[in-house]
């Protein structure tokens, strides 16, 4: 079902439900008050005939019967009976028929005093009645009932009225509450129709954003906001794709190169030997590409297969920087002796090898002295490893990005590389339950610091 049907049906259950229960509520309280009217009525009709019949010398029971018969009276079939002392028939206003009563009634009253019953279709009040002028010492039983037949009949036009206006104003929900849920989804039936109209072709389309205030403009805005990061995202790729062609295809065309010299010319061993050491350079960078695309797709411990273990991040260090002695003579790795104490971790050495390992290549690499300087101590509740530079450093506008895939800051185009790097450490970071963050000043360095998790 649209939303659209869900919400005119919502809203229209609940109109009929809230018009069910104020009709109800209606209907109850004036057929209360059609009944308590009515009782009141016989009341008083029960009092008059009894203080005619009790206090009045001149009033005789045959004269107040002719009197009851020959009065206007809007009580349909009326009975009026007065019980003596003793519970004998004293008084009825009709002569022409028995009008039966029950004993227990008579009691009922002369212990209660004031009773009000619903007999049939009649209502029927009952009164003791104390002794007048007339008649001896004791107290008069009076009942008096009669048929509402105004007050039901109004009643009853009531409840067709009440029904009536819930059907009307049901249908009249249904018919309005279809019309505004369309009104209010008007703007989300046209940013559907925008979204579909949006392809990778056309990624710098925006949806409009209303009055930026109510809910369909957020949903606009957040929707924009996520356009701009797959605006951004596509950009990358598109960048790193150039990028990695071109560094593709530098070694590549070097090998070809190396290759067809080799096989169309006669060439000495030592140009042959030189040959070959040109053709590994060419494949250490493809190796070194490859490597690192493979490092930014494969998913950490998805499968489960990566295991934690407790090791030192001291050990780490000091084997990363023989590492670059041995393999980068050029670099100049410094790892500051008062970190030299033991820093348990729990986590997986080979990607902590890699993540110190970029940082600190990239530390070297992208500064004029080729040198990086570690320092490790407590932080909070773990460790914190400090990576310095003073190289080329990180323009502001940059450094907010500098840790997505295929990014690379415009200062940075110069030197190898391939985005990927920083995207692959701030992974491995958070596999570990830590974060790794950045300061940088633009042509003075920038430090790296990895925040790490103690193991207790």
């Amino acid at each position: 079902m649209r939303i659209r049907y869900k919400l005119a049906l919502l809203f229209t259950l609940v109109v009929a439900g809230l018009h069910t229960l104020f009709s109800l509520l209606i209907y109850q309280n004036s057929a209360v008050y059609r009944e308590e009217e009515f009782f009141g009525r016989l009341e008083n009709k029960a009092r008059t005939t009894a203080r005619y019949l009790v206090d009045v010398q001149e009033i005789t029971g045959e004269l107040l019967r002719i009197i009851d018969q020959n009065s206007v009276s809007d009580l349909v079939d009326e009975r009026v009976l007065v019980f003596d002392q003793n519970d004998q028939l004293l008084y009825s206003n009709v002569d022409d028929e028995a009008v039966p009563f029950d004993r227990a009634l008579i009691d009922e009253v002369r212990r209660d005093k004031h009773v009000e019953h619903n007999i049939g279709r009649n209502e029927l009040v009952g009164l003791l009645i104390p002794s007048g002028i007339k008649g001896p010492e004791g107290d008069y039983v009076v009942l008096a009932s009669a048929y509402d037949k105004f007050g039901r009949s109004k009643l009853a036009n009531l409840r067709n009225t009440l029904v009536a206006a819930w059907v009307v104003g049901v249908l009249l929900t249904i018919m309005a509450s279809g019309m505004l849920a369309g009104l209010f989804l008007k703007p989300v039936a046209a940013i559907n129709e925008q979204v579909q109209q949006i392809t990778v072709q056309n990624l710098k389309d925006r949806l409009p954003e209303g009055n930026q205030k109510d809910e369909i403009a957020q949903l606009a805005i957040h929707f924009n906001q996520m356009l701009d990061r797959l605006e951004r995202s596509f950009e990358q790729q598109r960048s790193f794709v150039g990028h990695a062609s071109h560094e593709l295809r530098t070694p590549l065309a070097a090998m070809k190169a190396d290759i067809q010299s080799g096989l169309e010319e006669d060439l000495t061993p030592r140009e042959y030997r030189r040959l070959l050491e040109d053709l590994h350079d060419d494949t250490q960078r493809l190796i070194g590409l490859t490597n690192g695309l493979l490092q930014l797709a494969r998913p950490l411990d998805l499968s489960g297969n990566l295991k934690k273990r407790v090791f030192s991040v001291t050990d780490v260090l000091l084997d990363i920087q023989a590492d670059f002695l041995a393999s980068r003579p050029n670099y100049t790795v410094l790892v500051d002796p008062a970190g030299l104490e033991e820093y348990p971790v729990l986590g997986n050495e080979p990607l902590l090898r890699i993540l110190f390992s970029n940082l600190i290549d990239n530390a070297c690499k992208y500064s004029a002295s080729q040198a990086a300087s570690i320092t490790l101590e407590r932080h909070e509740n773990g460790y914190r490893v400090a990576i310095r530079d003073t190289g080329i450093g990180i323009a502001p506008e940059d450094q907010a990005s500098v840790f997505e895939p295929f990014f690379r800051g415009r200062n940075a185009l110069r030197f190898s590389g391939y985005g990927v790097g920083l995207a692959v450490c701030q992974r491995i970071a958070q596999w570990h339950g830590g974060s790794i963050s950045l300061e940088s000043i633009l042509d003075t360095g920038s430090t790296f610091y990895v925040d790490i998790p103690a193991h207790s």
